[in-house]
């Protein structure tokens, strides 16, 4: 690399290719930084699509505090890929989960990139080395792994692939946090990443829960809201055990309780998604969504996700 990278605190414009309910979250999290986003999706509706998908996000992001400069204004949607990126300072890629298409798309964001910029892709289960193959500088490639919706959920996980160069994974992870993230820089490359593996486990077994008439969509979902989901907010799991060894903590916890791992309780694998599971999970869905749409439930999930987060940081700062 011969060209130095814009330091990640003097980066003014960032570029979304994909502009789907991922990319759409993406722009409207760097809108609401204070950036000037350009976007673009081959989708013939994708400026209307776009428009409707930050308008949605936009206020909520007014409730928790827009930065300085933070405007819908800021926001261009470019007709060719070329154009989006020619004046990019960082490029976060958010495609559907097809890995040829990824592959394609990266190579030509690489070759119309200006060098030195890092380019990350919102990829939630393909491993980079898999990606970057056909780029001609895959050492600024990284992954940059968001939870739905971006532009809420802090959590963004980041790692590179065999190819890529570390300075690009300590810009991509410096440049998230100065964007409000909270950023999970991986040493290594694992299948899935971490949170992805964690919320598949409960998912599987919410699913053999549902195939065995063990439990009801609406137990199951109620199981975590009003049980272990709660404590998860501020503690995760490995904490949340911790707590439960009492004064002892983990090392009492894993003494007393750790026999029972051998317990036959879960089922890691995946069950068989048959006509009658597929069936069972969307009526069940739609019987605890009720009379409310889509976007009536996007707005409760992202009023609910707003509340516990000031919580969270109340207590937090108490705490420092």
């Amino acid at each position: 690399m011969n060209q130095q990278p814009t330091k990640p605190d003097e980066v003014t414009t960032v570029a979304c290719i994909g502009a789907g309910v991922i990319g759409g979250g993406w722009v409207a999290h760097f809108l609401a930084r204070g950036y000037r986003v350009v976007a673009w999706d081959p989708a013939e509706d994708a400026e209307e699509r776009l428009g409707r998908l930050v308008d949605a996000a936009w206020p909520a992001l007014r409730e928790l505090g827009l930065a300085d400069g933070a405007f819908r204004a800021n926001l261009t949607v470019a007709t060719t890929l070329e154009q989006a990126v020619t004046e990019a300072e960082f490029v976060q890629e958010s495609a559907p989960e097809d890995l040829d298409l990824k592959r394609d798309l990266l190579a030509r964001i690489d070759a119309a990139t200006p060098e030195g910029v890092v380019i990350s892709s919102s990829t939630s289960g393909y491993e980079m080395s898999d990606m970057q193959r056909d780029c001609s500088d895959p050492s600024r490639l990284v992954v940059g792994h968001p939870f739905n919706p971006p532009y809420l959920i802090p959590l963004v996980e980041v790692v590179g692939g065999e190819r890529t160069e570390q300075w690009a994974t300590r810009w991509a992870s410096e440049f998230f946090e100065l964007t409000g993230k909270s950023v999970i820089t991986m040493d290594r490359e694992v299948p899935g990443f971490v949170a992805n593996r964690l919320q598949e486990a409960i998912w599987r077994e919410a699913l053999h829960m549902l195939d065995n008439g063990e439990a009801t969509v609406e137990q199951i979902d109620t199981a975590i809201t009003e049980g272990p989901g709660l404590r998860w907010p501020l503690f995760g799991p490995c904490m949340t055990f911790h707590l439960a060894g009492g004064e002892g903590g983990m090392a009492h916890m894993l003494d007393h309780f750790g026999p029972s791992l051998k317990s036959p309780w879960t089922r890691l694998r995946a069950p068989e998604l048959t006509t009658e599971l597929r069936d069972a999970m969307v009526d069940g869905c739609e019987r605890s969504a009720g009379d409310r749409g889509i976007a009536d439930l996007v707005d409760e999930r992202d009023r609910a996700i707003i509340a516990v987060l000031r919580a969270v940081k109340g207590v937090r700062g108490e705490r420092s």
